[in-house]
């Protein structure tokens, strides 16, 4: 198995077959991924320091197995727990009500997820539909996000984030506009059904880092 379809491996086992997720991971940009892809290499030795259960001898030759163990590969796999493991989900949608179980402290989750990648403090799960953000993250999916602080013309251009503001909540890459005050909303999906959105930094009142999503599988 050469490099490329080792790297293939590894984004769909770690990034949950997101390039941009994985690279988050490894702390490299998402090109970083491309440009490994198209000169068949990539860096060994970071991969291993990030990637936990991997098996060396697969990441540097191809053989065997990827994983160290398979006890290892199942504790990476997401899985739903009552017992307080993981981040806690809640079974409603970031555009249609999300602000609901943000702003009631007496709302229980409705479980808990457990997937290490994850598993942070002051994390939570909740629903994503819409077709905007496709192929990154599909109608349907559950993102994880961490509500941030930092002023979002100070935030890392070119993620993900979840924007509130008092019209409407919405999931988009964001960067900074050239007109002074202003970001942009950009959506992953190129179709012309959905364009780019410049709006005012004063409308948003809330910003949350979407770290990841993964399918639903409950």
């Amino acid at each position: 198995m050469d490099k490329n379809k080792r790297l293939e491996r590894l984004v769909e086992y770690y990034g949950n077959g997101n390039k941009s997720h994985f690279a988050k991971m490894l702390g490299v940009k998402a090109q970083t991924i491309n440009t490994w892809l198209s000169r068949n290499t990539y860096d060994t030795e970071l991969i291993f320091a990030k990637c936990d259960g991997l098996n060396a001898a697969w990441l540097l030759t191809g053989e065997g197995n990827m994983l160290s163990s398979e006890s290892e590969k199942e504790e990476k796999l997401p899985s739903v727990n009552q017992t307080y493991e993981g981040a806690p989900y809640f079974n409603v949608d970031f555009i249609g009500g999300f602000d609901v179980i943000v702003n009631d402290q007496t709302r229980n989750p409705d479980f808990y997820i457990n997937y290490p990648p994850y598993n942070q403090e002051g994390v939570v799960w909740c629903n994503l539909t819409g077709h905007s953000m496709e192929p990154e993250i599909s109608n349907g999916d559950i993102i994880a996000l961490r509500e941030v602080t930092t002023p979002i013309q100070y935030l890392p251009a070119g993620e993900i984030y979840g924007i509130v503001t008092e019209e409407y909540r919405t999931v988009k890459r964001v960067r900074l506009s050239q007109k002074e005050g202003f970001v942009r909303l950009i959506p992953s999906n190129k179709s012309e059904e959905f364009c780019e959105q410049e709006i005012p930094i004063s409308m948003i009142l809330k910003v949350y880092a979407v770290l990841g999503s993964i399918r639903k599988f409950f």
